[in-house]
């Protein structure tokens, strides 16, 4: 597992709430715009990449207990999504570059999406 300041350095992202939960390890990583894909397959401890920006956002962010959230394509969470984001403990941050990029970008540090039955990352 690689942790996640490695990966704000690395994948040069701004993060704009929460940033005392860098050193969390991240698990795996999901991409999905749809919030219900992400309740579905993202998992504890995963970072997930979305053009999402809204406080819907943080909601499935912290009842899934995720790492973090990347936004992508330079949108940007507004004043009531950063302060619940804030005092959910959410690290949320946020990119210009597209989500196919930034997905490239995990999974070229490791970073991997699916698991098997018994929780091992499965290779691309």
């Amino acid at each position: 597992m690689i942790p996640l300041k490695k990966i704000v350095e690395r994948l040069n992202l701004e993060v704009v709430s929460s940033n005392q939960s860098l050193e969390r390890p991240v698990a795996g990583g999901y991409a999905s715009d749809l919030l219900s894909c992400a309740m579905k397959g993202a998992q504890k401890d995963f970072v997930w990449v979305t053009l999402q920006s809204h406080l819907n956002v943080v909601a499935v962010a912290s009842l899934l207990g995720l790492t973090g959230v990347i936004m992508t394509e330079g949108n940007r969470p507004d004043h009531e999504t950063l302060a619940r984001a804030e005092s959910e403990g959410v690290v949320l941050m946020v990119t210009p570059r597209t989500t196919f990029t930034i997905v490239g970008g995990l999974t070229s540090l490791g970073v991997r999406g699916e698991q098997d039955e018994r929780g091992v990352a499965l290779d691309p």
